[in-house]
């Protein structure tokens, strides 16, 4: 599906508040309401728009350590990976699994309460999982970036 200006205006709008009505997002970039209405519809059928969400702040909410952990798996096979994968899938401490290219296979952003919650996580839950070779993690000290907004106007496109 191919991106109109109107389309970016208005998947820029909800990236920033999807809690937005439709009348005031349609008074903004200067739409009739049916017609916002329609293309945010279109937008959620193509798939583009994947759902709404509420971002919880994580230190409020009492989850005090992020954490970027990098595993190596002893082999690559098709049925070990699998277990792996809906293992991680199914631990709510994780918040994002990457298969990656490099040194490591994957990389976990995790967030946990404290530094005896990290250690269950890791000795416990982690290094249980089988073919893990290796686990090394990185304590965040300070997010000094954090956002889910895709960046959709390119930086020549953003400075009409």
């Amino acid at each position: 599906m191919t991106l109109n200006d109107i389309d970016k205006t208005i998947l820029s709008h909800l990236q920033a508040d999807s809690s937005i009505s439709i009348v005031e997002l349609a008074r903004k970039i200067k739409l009739s309401q049916p017609a916002t209405h329609a293309r945010i519809k279109r937008l959620e059928e193509a798939g583009l728009i994947r759902g709404y969400v509420a971002l919880v702040d994580r230190e409020k909410a009492g989850f005090d350590l992020l954490c970027f952990i990098h595993i190596t798996m002893q082999l690559n096979q098709h049925k070990q990976i699998q277990k792996y994968t809906d293992a991680i899938r199914a631990m709510p401490e994780v918040l994002e699994c990457h298969h990656i290219t490099g040194e490591y296979d994957y990389l976990l952003k995790a967030v946990v309460r404290n530094r005896h919650e990290l250690e269950r996580f890791v000795n416990g839950k982690l290094t249980s999982l089988p073919g893990i070779a290796r686990i090394h993690t990185s304590l965040v000290f300070t997010e000094v970036k954090s956002t889910t907004a895709l960046p959709l106007y390119s930086s020549a496109e953003g400075d009409k």
